[in-house]
């Protein structure tokens, strides 16, 4: 048998674990506090963090009105011809066509392109009246290596001739004359934009054949009547590409007004407006190279306001029935109230005028 223990021993052997373990919970609290600093008062908050500001800054701001636009080759213009016959050859969509170069066939003859701003109206032939049509016809022959002289309004010998060699080049009949239709006469080069009919089909009239449009990339807008007064001829603007990218553009020319159809689900049921038509060229050719049409927005400017204190609008705080105030930061991150008068506002700027604000200054920009 083992041996028995005396109770006295078993008391004193309990009160010295018990003591044992306070020891260890007082030890264990005391590096608590020696962790927690070495003090069991709550710690104290910690410091504000400065306000979000901005720096005051002077700058030329400029108003803008954005309108949606089309990048593209401009509008597609309808080509017919007076020739009366079968049509018998067609260019492919997309074809790009140069001077001298055929737009299609009639009765298996070249119906050709010519370099001139005046449309073809009439027959070319000995005795014809005078005219700038004359000039563009032997200035095209000129290009083309045909016609030696000084191109003018008079149809004279010399350019008998030169049709005449023109005609031998393309293995037509040289008779020195050029029937109405033969020849078109475009500013420059065109782009096929679409063909409208098939081979076989009758020429002539006013059914369009092809519809062409020029070779560069332009961006057409409608401007509403109200705010003609900001397109000018030669003016810039800001063009916004679909990738996020601007690029700069030159107002080309400003269009008469013109009534558009509305969005009538494609039946006619659109109400119609009044728009002023408005063409620009890229001033960076090489912009949105990738893109062969696109919607675009372009800003147009309005008013500016040059060399101006200019904070965001969101510095603005209401002060009173009519009045604004910024918020200024002092070197010692204490703040001051001070009243401004609001100018023109543009692209989430706004110019502001104040005694006690200046450049330089950093104004707080308010939490929503």
């Amino acid at each position: 048998m083992g041996a028995t223990t005396h109770p006295a021993s078993r008391r004193k052997r309990l009160g010295l674990i018990i003591s044992l373990a306070a020891v260890v919970a007082i030890g264990a609290g005391a590096a608590f506090l020696m962790f927690r600093g070495g003090s069991a008062a709550a710690d104290p908050p910690p410091p504000a963090a400065p306000p979000p500001t901005t720096e005051v800054v002077r700058q030329t701001l400029q108003e803008t009105i954005t309108a949606q636009g089309k990048l593209g080759h401009g509008e597609a213009r309808d080509l017919a011809t007076a020739l009366a016959g079968i049509i018998t050859s067609l260019p492919a969509g997309g074809a790009t066509i140069g001077l001298g170069q055929t737009l299609f066939s009639v009765d298996n003859k070249p119906v050709t392109l010519m370099r001139g701003s005046i449309p073809a109206w009439r027959e070319f032939a000995a005795d014809m009246d005078k005219g700038p049509d004359i000039k563009q016809l032997e200035q095209s022959l000129a290009d083309l290596g045909f016609f030696g002289g000084t191109p003018d309004e008079k149809f004279t010998a010399a350019t008998t001739t030169a049709i005449k060699k023109w005609q031998k080049s393309l293995g037509l009949e040289q008779t020195g004359t050029i029937a109405l239709g033969t020849i078109v006469f475009e500013p420059e080069d065109v782009r096929v934009n679409s063909v409208e009919t098939v081979l076989g089909s009758m020429a002539g009239g006013e059914k369009p054949i092809l519809t062409i449009t020029g070779l560069g990339r332009k961006i057409t807008a409608d401007l509403k009547l109200a705010q003609q007064s900001i397109a000018t001829v030669d003016g810039k603007v800001t063009v916004n590409l679909p990738d996020g990218t601007k690029t700069t553009g030159t107002i080309a020319s400003v269009g008469t007004p013109i009534s558009r159809d509305g969005d009538g689900g494609g039946d006619g049921g659109g109400k119609a407006s009044t728009v002023i038509p408005v063409e620009i060229i890229l001033d960076d050719p090489a912009a949105g190279a990738g893109l062969q049409e696109a919607a675009v927005s372009i800003d147009f400017p309005t008013k500016s306001a040059e060399n101006v204190l200019v904070v965001p609008v969101g510095a603005l705080t209401p002060d009173g029935k009519d009045g604004y105030s910024v918020e200024i930061l002092n070197a010692d991150g204490t703040t001051k109230k001070v009243p401004v008068t609001p100018g023109l506002f543009a692209g989430g700027s706004v110019e502001i005028t104040g005694d006690g604000v200046k450049e330089g200054d950093q104004v707080v920009i308010p939490k929503l």
